[in-house]
């Protein structure tokens, strides 16, 4: 009988191996899907390391020109020494001369390495301990507390990139710093690092840097001083010994420590170099000098031209007597009971000859470097009364002679007394003690106001007076610089003397170039009236608005100062050898709070005058023979008197005061 076919599922099932015995299975064949995400992965990984090569040579054709590593390019600098030979400050180039770091004592590049790189020695360029170090501290602290930067970074940054915190400059600064390695020793790097480092101050470089707050070279730093300016890497300007002096010796003992926890000095040296005193340059510790320094450096090049390379400019400066002037001018502006609403002030001192031994022209030269010494044109108020009595006599009057302290009138103007209070008849001698605005302008109408606006000319105001109703009370701006220098035949024995701050220009060679000559004094005013003005500048400060300005053991002349609302508040005067002008207010015209002549202005100047050397500042005008200067016959700056229906006199109704 023949078989029927199987059908489909019976042999499927007669294929299926039974229960006899087992054939021997064959192995599987992996699956293809495990062969494609392998492929995948290395693809990936291909392409991110390809794309990361790209990157990398992309940042690479951005890194700048390394072929001007060594030369540092030098502009010609200016050198300001005072009128003692001290330091002041340098302009120009900011680079000394480069220290070669086999003249340099061990403990200044120990100090270096100490706070910036304790393994510069055995890295390669990137410090991997210290990187992880500073990158666990800042995940703890939550922001950037650490850098891990090495020596060769900062270099590489300092040299080639600029300070911005992006991926790309950071491995730009890794690539240098291998290239950097790659090139030079370690002691070359460490000197290059050296000669390019900011220590503040305007000061690239150790010897720039030992020069600027020393007086001296980087191979005379003893290991305090070594020690300072390795603190001030981290900030220079919160560790400058000019800024905060205790900060930075305080910070200066951290290197000290640090130093002789890794063993770079001894415990002994530890604690004598932290006993030893630090001296500061004087002219270093003295920031406000450097608006003295804008007034005379814009004219040094202009006296002997700009072709002559480095110059040494020998400055009328004194740096104590600069000192001393920012030190009162901040003792008392930084009191807001003292300062009274005034937000700036100026302060400039001149010896007999003009010659200028102190400038303040603001409160903080970092905060804004203009000159108000120089360069504020303010009202002088009643310390222009002065001239109107120095014109009063050398028309005939006397300080004894009797004017009515009354309420005055001039067609429609009629100016007032400080507070509208009036004492009837007074000498001269006690009206301007007092600062009577109504005497001041009756005996300038009787002298004559243009003789007035001459004589102001004749001794140094050269800003213009109006020969107005009002010219007796100060109402036309001046500079603080000009008053100072018209106050000085007051002091001189009536000489007049321009205000200078140049001595001499020399190249570094010593061939001078330029040289001051010897201030030739006029006679401006007549023995008489000298000492008339004398007599009534001395009252002002025993007995009359004047009195804080008074200076135990001094003989002080002077006058007080104060315009409309309050707005600017003066003093200028004489003690000793110098001749001084304060002023004080608001760069914005605004009122004070009732700040006046015979506050702040004079108490700074009493303070200035206490602290200022007492010797060694004299200088005194080439005398003239003894005959009297011609009177201007039409100063420049007068013009014809103004109609006396002019509406503007009216607003000026009782603008000076004090």
């Amino acid at each position: 009988m023949a078989r029927r076919p199987a059908t489909p599922l019976e042999a499927t099932r007669a294929n299926r191996p039974g229960p006899g015995p087992a054939r021997k299975a064959s192995r599987r064949r992996p699956s293809r899907g495990g062969g494609r995400l392998w492929r995948f992965v290395v693809s990936v990984f291909l392409l991110l390391g390809l794309g990361m090569a790209g990157w990398l040579v992309s940042i690479a054709r951005d890194l700048p020109d390394t072929s001007g590593l060594i030369e540092v390019e030098r502009a010609p600098s200016l050198a300001f020494y005072d009128h003692e030979g001290r330091l002041i400050a340098r302009r120009g180039s900011a680079h000394g001369r480069l220290a070669v770091i086999e003249e340099l004592p061990d403990y200044v590049t120990d100090a270096v390495m100490a706070v910036e790189d304790r393994r510069f020695y055995s890295h390669f360029g990137v410090d991997l301990i210290g990187t992880a170090r500073a990158l666990l501290a800042n995940i703890r602290a939550g922001r950037v507390v650490q850098g891990g930067s090495t020596l060769t970074q900062q270099l590489a940054k300092n040299l080639f990139l600029t300070s911005e915190r992006t991926v790309q400059r950071k491995v730009q600064e890794v690539m240098l710093a291998f290239w950097l390695e790659s090139r030079f020793t370690k002691d070359e790097i460490l000197e290059l690092y050296l000669n390019r480092v900011y220590f503040g101050g305007g000061a690239w470089g150790i010897e720039a840097a030992a020069t600027r707050y020393f007086g001296k070279t980087a191979s005379e730093l003893n290991l305090g001083e070594a020690a300072l300016l390795a603190g001030l890497l981290k900030a220079p300007s919160r560790y400058s010994p000019v800024n905060d002096a205790q900060r930075a010796a305080a910070r200066a003992t951290v290197v000290l420590d640090l130093m002789a926890q890794t063993g770079r000095i001894t415990e002994q040296e530890r604690i004598d170099a932290a006993q030893t005193p630090i001296r500061v340059s004087r002219g270093a510790s003295s920031p406000g000098a450097q608006y003295f320094i804008d007034w005379v450096a814009q004219d040094t090049r202009a006296l002997v031209g700009s072709h002559h390379g480095d110059l040494v400019v020998r400055t009328t400066l004194d740096v104590n007597a600069q000192r001393s002037a920012e030190l009162a001018v901040s003792g008392i502006m930084d009191d807001p009971e003292l300062a009274l609403g005034a937000g700036e002030a100026a302060l400039v001192a001149l010896a007999h000859d003009g010659s200028v031994r102190a400038m303040v022209g603001g409160r903080n030269y970092a905060t804004s470097q203009f000159n108000r010494a120089v360069l504020a044109h303010r009202q002088p108020g009643s310390a222009f009364k002065a001239f109107v009595y120095a014109s009063a006599f050398e028309a005939g009057l006397t300080p004894d002679d009797i004017r009515d302290d009354a309420q005055i009138r001039l067609g429609d103007w009629s100016p007032q007394n400080y507070n509208d209070e009036y004492r009837g008849p007074m000498s001269l001698r006690e009206a301007f003690s007092r600062s009577s605005n109504s005497v001041a302008v009756r005996i300038a109408e009787e002298t004559g106001r243009g003789h007035v606006a001459r004589l102001a000319a004749r001794f140094g105001i050269e800003s213009p007076q109006r020969v107005d109703r009002s010219l007796a009370l100060g109402v036309h701006e001046v500079t603080p610089l000009e008053m100072a220098s018209a106050y000085a035949p007051f002091a001189n024995g009536g000489y007049r003397a321009p205000a200078y701050g140049i001595a001499s220009i020399e190249t570094r060679e010593g061939e001078v170039l330029y040289a001051a000559s010897p201030a030739a004094g006029e006679v401006v005013m007549d023995a008489r009236t000298l000492a008339q003005m004398s007599d009534l500048l001395q009252t002002v400060v025993r007995s009359g608005t004047g009195r804080r300005a008074a200076v135990a053991g001094l003989a002080v002349g002077g006058k007080t100062g104060t315009t409309n609302d309050f707005r600017d508040a003066w003093f200028a005067g004489y003690a000793g050898d110098l001749v001084a002008v304060v002023w004080t207010g608001n760069d914005d015209n605004s009122q004070t709070l009732r700040a006046t002549g015979g506050g702040p202005p004079a108490r700074i100047f009493s303070a200035f005058m206490s602290g200022a050397p007492r010797s060694g500042l004299d200088a005194h005008p080439s005398r003239l023979p003894l005959q009297m200067a011609e009177p201007v016959a039409e100063a420049p700056s007068v013009v014809e008197p103004i109609p006396a229906e002019d509406p503007i006199a009216a607003f000026l109704a009782g603008l000076g005061r004090d």
